[in-house]
């Protein structure tokens, strides 16, 4: 098949957030630290790598101006005060931040109902004479390599027929409850075959759960879901979920596919997931990570 273009990415964080409070009220939760980056800085290496040329980023209207600054603001007096002080190289890992691809912020539709698949019918300008698109939950963060976002993008210049893919990974059947399930055509999932989804369930009870795949906030998307993703299609809770719009275009016989990779998805969706993604990445990423099981050791025997 010829290669099609995927271009362009949609990450959101246009949520309350309400699980952070105070500290959201005035930071979003995209911007809570791994390490000295932020959690959407991680995201948007990612779609680096799947060498996406631009960004929409759906924020909340306070947390718009946050983005556009961390992104564009080249903070040129403290540029030259490094320069001043010998310590240019400090200022390298910033310039990395502005090198990125074309980075655009833009506020979630008010008139959408709540839900997650509202911030990506807010950016359906931006994306909908696209080939295909990736959408991204921001809380959801990938350790490894290739990403997420790369083995969508890779799959889909292997079966660019498809109307959606979607990234999944198995969770112990008790946990599937928090998530979207996935049912295959063959059952189970075949490693380098086309893997064709029959039905998504968003957060099934253990008995209605079709397998322990679960979707997570990672998606590669065409523009045929602006069709589902439409205030008339709440469902849940009254709530807009991009796990039923997808569904919804599956069942109008548009083909969609299960891509699972070898990464390490975890969610930084409430504060005690977030602290087990940090302390990973820290232990994993930062030069003083080695350290961490010592420094858990001096105040445990102090307690």
């Amino acid at each position: 098949m010829s290669e099609k273009l995927v271009r362009k990415a949609i990450i959101t964080d246009a949520g309350f957030a309400s699980r952070y409070l105070p500290i959201t009220k005035t930071v979003p939760k995209g911007m809570l630290p791994m390490g000295n980056r932020p959690v959407m800085q991680l995201v948007i290496e990612e779609c680096v790598e799947a060498n996406v040329e631009e960004i929409i980023i759906v924020a909340t209207p306070e947390g718009k101006p946050i983005y556009e600054d961390y992104f564009n603001n080249n903070v040129n007096r403290i540029r030259k005060q490094l320069a001043a002080q010998g310590k240019e190289d400090r200022y390298e890992l910033v310039q990395q931040v502005l090198d990125y691809p074309k980075i655009t912020v833009i506020t979630q539709d008010p008139s959408l109902p709540y839900g997650n698949g509202s911030p990506f019918a807010s950016a359906k300008a931006f994306v909908e004479n696209e080939d295909a698109f990736l959408a991204i939950y921001s809380d959801d963060i990938v350790f490894g390599s290739p990403s997420a976002a790369k083995t969508l993008v890779d799959t889909y210049h292997q079966y660019n027929d498809a109307s959606a893919i979607i990234m999944v990974e198995e969770l112990p059947i008790a946990e599937i409850t928090k998530y979207a399930a996935v049912a295959l055509r063959d059952g189970s999932y075949r490693e380098g075959q086309e893997n064709v989804l029959v039905d998504i369930i968003e957060k099934p009870s253990v008995e209605d759960a079709p397998t322990n795949l679960a979707s997570y906030g990672r998606y590669l998307l065409t523009p045929a879901i602006f069709e589902h993703l439409t205030v008339s299609g709440v469902g849940k809770d009254g709530e807009l979920w991009t796990a039923d719009a997808i569904g919804k275009l599956n069942r109008a016989g548009k083909k969609v596919l299960v891509a699972k990779n070898n990464s390490k998805w975890l969610t930084t969706g409430d504060p005690e997931n977030y602290f087990k993604a940090h302390l990973k990445f820290v232990i994993e990423q930062e030069k003083y990570g080695q350290k961490v099981k010592g420094w858990v050791e001096e105040i445990l025997a102090e307690g």
